[in-house]
């Protein structure tokens, strides 16, 4: 038996870019795993360390780039989840001028947060633990995009249903796609209001498939029963906006309505929900129901409108 391929979390980016190096090469329906560092980059070891202290260069680094054959510009990746596994502690923190409060005062904190039984200890309450992945994309196709940010590229998206047993999949810049994931949690909300979720270490395994005959405009994301259309923009209306938008070009090309019946239906089935609103970019995604699209209705390359 061919043993799994696996990459260690040294091989860390802190970009998504058609320049870098690939760490390890995937066929098509192959697996590897990936070892992921908390999105601290190991820094914080426990409670008593000075937020000002850490190296913010160091932080919300992804495992990568994994060079996908086959793949190339205009085709769609489809990233298969198998399983995400996670340390027995994570970390949180609060930090001055940062999150959905930043212009209330408050000092910056850290705490580390015990894991264990499939929860998160936090005092006396625990939170049921949901691994997911907070980074996930590939790179542009010039220039490069900072781990921490997000945009057409999949990054820094911060998506609580991108976890065990989805489909992430993401629009092709670069010969290769050039994957990369990191940003682990062991647990988030939507919206991860105050900055950060409990951030952890692990370990992800992945499977990649090349679509030829699919041209996405934003990540996609398949859980059993529902699509959900990513995206983000500089404010929350503008992130709804470009949602709304996707969700009607695909509901006019499953069912051949008009515009305006398409934007109808958007009321009546698809729900709008926030990724995180701590970045620069707010994200949110149009979560549509399986019964009134499929994987193709996304497609672009035969959009006039």
């Amino acid at each position: 038996m061919k043993a799994l391929k696996k990459v260690p979390k040294s091989k860390i980016v802190y970009a998504f870019s058609p320049k870098h190096k690939p760490a390890e090469h995937v066929k098509p329906g192959e697996e590897i795993s990936l070892e992921l560092e908390d999105a601290f980059g190991g820094q914080v070891r426990d409670e008593k360390i000075a937020i000002e202290k850490l190296d913010w260069s160091k932080v919300n680094g992804a495992t990568g780039p994994i060079y996908i054959e086959g793949a190339e510009p205009h085709d769609t990746i489809a990233v298969r989840i198998l399983d995400v596994k996670v340390a027995d502690k994570g970390i949180i923190a609060v930090i001055p001028k940062q999150g959905a409060l930043k212009e209330k005062p408050f000092k910056a904190k850290i705490k580390v947060v015990p894991i264990s039984g499939g929860y998160a200890h936090f005092e006396r309450e625990k939170v049921k633990v949901n691994p997911m992945i907070g980074t996930i994309g590939v790179a542009p196709k010039n220039g490069e995009q900072p781990t921490g940010t997000l945009g057409r590229h999949g990054g820094n998206m911060d998506v609580k249903e991108i976890t065990k047993g989805a489909t992430l999949y993401l629009p092709v810049f670069t010969k290769g796609a050039l994957f990369a994931a990191g940003d682990l949690h062991a647990v988030q909300a939507d919206g991860e209001a105050c900055v950060s979720a409990i951030e952890v270490a692990g370990e992800v395994t992945l499977t990649f498939d090349v679509l030829k005959n699919l041209s996405i405009s934003w990540p996609i994301l398949e859980t059993e029963d529902c699509y959900a259309v990513l995206t983000c923009g500089d404010s929350l209306d503008e992130a709804c906006s470009l949602a709304v938008e996707e969700a009607v070009k695909a509901l006019m090309r499953e069912h051949g309505w008009s515009f305006e019946e398409a934007y109808m239906f958007t009321s009546l089935a698809v729900d709008l929900k926030i990724n995180q609103v701590v970045d620069p970019k707010k994200g949110v995604r149009a979560v549509i129901p399986k019964r009134y699209v499929s994987i193709e209705s996304f497609h672009v390359g035969d959009f006039r409108h």
